[in-house]
C-alpha cells in the first residue's frame, strides 16, 4: 500500500509539474508580439499582435513620428487577458501609403475593416495623437461596437476652440507639404523629426530613445513615407468639419484621457467633455507630449487599469 501511495504522489506531483509548464508555456505565447498583415478597405495593414484571453479585443493607434512600435512596452501587460492589436496605420511603418485616404475618418475605417476580418464585434480603443484622432472617429462612426475608449494627448480637429491649437506659431507643420518641404527632408527625415521629439517633451535629453528615433526616422523614410506623413497634417481642415458633424452625437462609453502636463494639459480634457458625456481626465505630470517614453511609471499603469475594468 505505501508504494502504491508513493507511486501516485509522485505521478500527481509530474501532472501538476507538467500543468505549470504549460501554463508558464502558455503566458509566453500569450506575450509573444507577432508581426501580421491584413488587406482591409484597399490597402495593406501592417499590424502588431499579442494576447489571449475572454476580455474584450484592445486595438492601440500610434500617432506622427512613430509607428506601432510605440506600444510594445504595453502589449505585455495587456496580453494575459485581452488580445491586442496596434495597427501601423495607413501611410505609416509597412502599410500602404495611397495617394489619398488620409482624413481620420477614412482611417479609422480602415482600422474597423482590420477589426471585422478579425472577427471581433467590439473593441476598447486607445490612440495618441493623430491615433487619438482616428480612435475618436471610430467610436464617433461604430459606438456599438467600441466598449471604451483612450485619448492620448493632441487635440480633435472642429471640436471647441480647437483653432487656439491650429493658429499656434510652433505647428508650422500643419502646412508643411508639398513638393519643396519634400525635397528638403528627402534623407534628412531624422532632422525632421527631431524637431517633434524634442520640442514636443517636457526634457529634450528624457524623450523619445535613441534606439527608437533610428528606427522611425528608418521607417518614415520609406518610398512615400513622408508625403503619407504630411498628409495627415493636410486633412485637417476636412477633419474638423467631419468631428463638428460627430460631436453633435455625443458618445456615452468610458473615455480616459490622459493628457501630458507639459503638452495638452488641460485642453484634450475640455474638448473630451464636448463629444463624450462620461470621460475620466488624468493630467500627466511632468511629462510632455511622448507619454509612453516620457512618463511610462504614470502611463502604463493607468492604461492597464482602465482597460482592465
Amino acid at each position: 500500500m505505501n508504494t502504491f501511495v508513493r507511486l501516485f504522489r509522485r505521478s500527481a506531483a509530474v501532472v501538476v509539474m507538467l500543468a505549470a509548464l504549460h501554463a508558464t508555456a502558455q503566458a509566453a505565447g500569450n506575450t509573444q508580439i507577432q508581426d501580421h498583415s491584413a488587406d482591409v478597405n484597399g490597402v495593406t495593414l501592417h499590424y502588431l499582435q499579442a494576447g489571449a484571453g475572454d476580455a474584450l479585443p484592445v486595438v492601440l493607434l500610434h500617432g506622427y513620428a512613430e509607428t506601432s512600435h510605440m506600444w510594445r512596452p504595453l502589449m505585455p501587460k495587456l496580453a494575459g487577458t485581452h488580445v491586442v492589436i496596434a495597427p501601423d496605420l495607413r501611410g505609416a511603418g509597412q502599410s500602404s501609403k495611397p495617394d489619398g485616404g488620409y482624413d481620420k475618418k477614412t482611417l479609422a475605417q480602415d482600422i474597423h475593416a482590420l477589426v471585422q476580418k478579425l472577427g471581433y464585434p467590439k473593441v476598447r480603443i486607445v490612440g495618441h495623437d493623430i491615433g487619438l484622432m482616428v480612435a475618436y472617429a471610430y467610436a464617433a462612426q461604430y459606438p456599438d461596437e467600441v466598449d471604451s475608449i483612450v485619448l492620448m494627448d493632441a487635440f480633435l480637429p472642429g471640436v471647441g476652440d480647437w483653432t487656439h491649437v491650429w493658429l499656434l506659431r510652433d505647428l508650422w507643420h500643419f502646412h508643411f507639404y508639398g513638393e519643396t518641404p519634400l525635397k528638403l527632408v528627402d534623407g534628412r527625415e531624422r532632422t525632421y523629426f527631431e524637431h517633434f521629439w524634442n520640442d514636443f517633451a517636457a526634457d529634450r535629453t528624457h524623450s523619445i530613445p535613441e534606439a527608437d528615433r533610428r528606427f522611425y526616422a528608418k521607417e518614415y523614410a520609406r518610398p512615400g513615407g513622408m508625403r503619407a506623413g504630411f498628409e495627415y497634417f493636410k486633412a485637417f481642415e476636412q477633419d474638423a468639419k467631419d468631428f463638428a458633424g460627430f460631436a453633435q452625437t455625443p458618445l456615452h462609453m468610458p473615455m480616459l484621457v490622459l493628457s501630458g502636463e507639459k503638452a495638452g494639459g488641460q485642453f484634450l480634457i475640455d474638448q473630451a467633455k464636448l463629444v463624450d458625456t462620461d470621460v475620466q481626465g488624468v493630467i500627466v505630470k511632468g511629462s510632455g507630449h511622448w507619454l509612453m517614453e516620457e512618463a511610462p511609471e504614470q502611463t502604463i499603469p493607468a492604461l492597464v487599469a482602465f482597460l482592465d475594468r
